[in-house]
């Protein structure tokens, strides 16, 4: 028999529980990361039940999968609270981090590391689209949003502006807003590329994650508005606490291919 709730969480009568606890799980993470929960509480395991029209048992089994995946914690007397805010970052505006999370949040940056380099790695050399021996500057740094580390940031820039880059203020500012002061002229486009690794120890420590957990992998090529290559990054994002976002538009009738499928 097909049983269909106002809520729609429970509109299979027969699927398993593991199942409908799965899509339960899925619906409060989104409402986690969108913020539905301002004070960080939940709602008790009644009350969500209720809203969803799912059974306790499927209830208490979603919010142990999002307990395990390091979204929230449960604590008697205390109740489910949300372990870390998650924070929005826009894939579809070319923004430095310091810039996307203004009003959300105070970001710091701890350089690791800011040199020259006067032979450049092949793959990065052919990336930024010069001689590998024309040489570059890299630039590793450590984010931090409100004292708890967000991001691992390498970069590699083209020998002139990085050389500018280098004299500005790394620890403050936005890269973006250094090169685009260097170069006298805006950044135009980046092409962006992420996946899902697990963290190397080394990244690990420096994230204050454990070895293995979840990182949103992020390379970007960043392009002056003229088309030239001047900045290449790998970054290395903390899963737990920033959600990439883009607003994705479908073209027209004029674009499709095939028809409708």
């Amino acid at each position: 028999m097909i049983r269909v709730t106002v809520s729609g969480m429970d509109h299979h009568g027969g699927r398993p529980r593991a199942e409908r606890a799965r899509q339960l799980a899925d619906v409060l993470r989104q409402q986690i990361t969108d913020g539905a929960f301002a004070d960080g509480m939940l709602p008790d395991e009644r009350d969500l039940s209720r809203r969803f029209g799912a059974s306790r048992n499927a209830v208490r089994e979603a919010l142990a999968l999002l307990r395990a995946e390091g979204l929230i914690t449960r604590r008697r007397g205390v109740g489910t609270t949300v372990l870390l805010p998650k924070y929005g970052h826009g894939l579809d505006r070319l923004t430095g981090l310091a810039e996307e999370l203004t009003g959300r949040g105070t970001v710091t940056n701890e350089v690791r590391a800011a040199a020259q380099v006067p032979v450049l790695p092949t793959a990065i050399a052919a990336r930024l689209e010069v001689p590998a021996g024309a040489g570059g500057v890299y630039v590793e740094r450590l984010r931090w949003l409100d004292g708890l580390p967000l991001s691992l940031d390498t970069s590699y820039l083209t020998a002139g502006i990085g050389r500018a880059v280098l004299a500005g203020d790394l620890r403050e500012r936005d890269v973006f807003g250094l090169i685009e002061e260097a170069a006298g002229v805006p950044l135009g486009r980046a092409e962006v590329a992420v996946h899902a690794v697990n963290a190397d120890p080394g990244t690990a420590r420096l994230l204050g994650i454990e070895p293995g957990a979840a990182v949103f992998a992020l390379e970007r090529l960043t392009r002056l508005a003229d088309g030239r290559p001047v900045d290449t990054e790998s970054i290395r994002i903390r899963a737990d606490r920033m959600t990439l976002r883009a607003t994705l538009h479908r073209g027209g009738a004029g674009d499709r291919r095939g028809g409708d499928r």
